[in-house]
């Protein structure tokens, strides 16, 4: 049995107390809530309630199991009505049973205050003098909601506004709330959405940021980096008093603080195969914010299996794609373009080939955009599709992204599993120590641009990357090769690469350029 349930008949509240009841349980406690035949000064004639049922019963039954938790009670239960209640009929029960009463008493409010601020319903009020209007009284005060009708529904906005203690000033949604296709309605939905965020940088803060300000309900944010000094020009949730401290924890705390209506989850973790199936299962929707191609295929396979919409993005220099993976209407995903997963060094990121900190910015927000069409199920939505931008020429790209022949009927036919943590092939990584003693020959794949901005007195030759892999018969001949790059991944990763298409003598200089700095 369900522990949060909609009815929409009365109910017999004696059956729902005995299936509460429980030898070890010495204290019941309940809540019921009926209908009024006035509200502030208006005669009510009668009221009709409804929600958005699925997300509703799934919300309401993580507050009871919260609450089960939290207070320890043995057994709670809510049920609410939906449609048509006349004066005096039930409209909201809570029941709950514990070894203590305090227990049972405790659950039981914090239950329905949940319940109003967290669970999509709105009702409507049919007043004596005709009035009338859809309002959704849980929330008017802490979200902003309008009501049709002004004089229909009034709330005290002074010192004693809102539901909650954070502040005397409610959060005021009205800028969103006065959209076609938002409404009241629309605020609901998106307090009762639950939305994972991977990756807090330079696209995380941004879509955190605005989640947050549209009132997204709650807020989970995976990352397990700490906050640099560089990272400061293109991610500004945090501050200077930051470095140092991991990303997801500081985030949260920011988040926290722009909203404090909301939850915020911290997960200071990495995103992999061993954790990624819990992590989505708490979830309505993934924003994949990562700058490895290993987390976005990761991101991309976790959630057709699980079923969930993911958003995605990528960012190079002063262009950047993004793309939304629809498992749950049949869309195409990551592997209809690429079977296998891109080897991460392939491309450059933001370390080894800068941006320009707005890039990533633009791009987080239009995640953040078409994470709330999603949750809103607002028209104009990616789909099937990758939107490619260069802010450099403000040049705009929209292109079809066809799914794969051999996914129909199916989720996808390239993803059966997800994979377990990868583990580095550092066995073709060597010391400059260890080549020079071998008689290797040094092979510096960086850019031009790099190698002038920051020379070595290294005896090497230049190649760059992308001319050495389109053809790798430029290698010269020797016993050994050993590829030279900023940090080391890129020649990690073309290394295996060239060793994949059968040269087995290519080696990669261990944390590259940077490595012999510190020397």
């Amino acid at each position: 049995m369900s522990s949060f349930e909609f009815r929409n008949a009365q109910f017999d509240i004696a059956h729902e107390r005995r299936e509460l009841e429980d030898a070890a349980a010495g204290g019941y406690a309940s809540f019921e809530g009926w209908v009024r035949a006035q509200n502030e000064g208006h005669i009510v004639n009668r009221l009709e309630y409804e929600a958005f049922e699925q997300l509703g019963a799934k919300e309401g039954e993580r507050i009871v199991q919260e609450a089960i938790a939290r207070f320890g009670v043995r057994h709670a239960r809510c049920i609410h009505r939906l449609g048509d209640l006349a004066i005096g009929e039930l409209a909201v029960w809570v029941g709950a049973s514990s070894e203590h009463r305090d227990e049972a008493f405790a659950a039981c409010r914090f239950i329905i205050d949940e319940v109003k601020h967290r669970v999509p319903i709105w009702k409507k009020e049919h007043y004596a003098n005709g009035d009338s209007g859809w309002v959704n009284c849980e929330r008017c005060s802490d979200h902003g909601a309008t009501d049709t009708s002004p004089e229909a529904h009034r709330h005290d906005h002074g010192a004693n506004a809102g539901h909650r203690a954070h502040t005397a000033v409610a959060y005021d949604y009205s800028r969103q709330t006065t959209l076609s296709g938002i409404g009241a309605r629309g605020q609901a939905r998106l307090a009762a959405s639950r939305v994972l965020v991977i990756g807090a940088g330079g696209l995380g803060c941004p879509v955190l940021a605005y989640l947050a300000g549209a009132g997204v309900g709650t807020i989970g944010i995976v990352d397990a980096d700490r906050v640099e000094a560089s990272n400061l020009h293109r991610q500004p949730l945090y501050t200077f008093a930051d470095v140092g401290r991991n990303k997801a924890e500081a985030a949260a705390e920011r988040v926290t603080a722009m909203n404090p209506w909301i939850v915020v989850e911290a997960h200071a973790e990495r995103f992999t195969g061993e954790n990624a199936s819990q992590l989505l299962a708490d979830y309505d929707l993934v924003v994949e914010c990562s700058d490895n191609f290993a987390t976005k295929f990761l991101v991309n396979d976790a959630a057709v299996l699980a079923g969930k919409p993911a958003v995605l993005a990528s960012v190079y220099q002063y262009e950047g794609q993004l793309q939304v993976v629809r498992p749950d209407r049949s869309g195409s995903c990551l592997r209809c373009l690429w079977p296998e997963a891109l080897r991460d060094g392939m491309v450059g990121n933001c370390v080894e080939s800068g941006v320009l900190g707005p890039v990533p910015g633009v791009f987080g927000s239009l995640q953040a955009v078409e994470t709330l069409k999603l949750l809103l199920d607002l028209p104009g939505q990616l789909e099937s599709e990758i939107l490619i931008v260069d802010l450099g020429n403000l040049v705009q790209q929209r292109l079809k992204a066809p799914r794969c022949n051999d996914c129909e009927g199916r989720p996808c036919s390239r993803i059966t599993e997800l994979p377990a943590a990868a583990v580095a092939d550092t066995a073709i990584e060597v010391t400059l120590e260890r080549a020079q003693a071998r008689g290797f020959q040094i092979v510096d794949i960086r850019e031009p641009a790099e190698c002038i901005a920051t020379p070595t007195l290294i005896e090497c030759i230049r190649i760059p990357m992308a001319d050495l892999l389109m053809n790798p018969a430029v290698l010269p001949r020797s016993a050994g090769v050993v590829l030279m790059c900023a940090r080391g991944r890129r020649s990690l990763a073309t290394a295996l690469e060239l060793r994949h298409a059968g040269n087995a003598n290519v080696w990669s200089l261990r944390d590259g350029v940077a490595g012999l700095e510190q020397v």
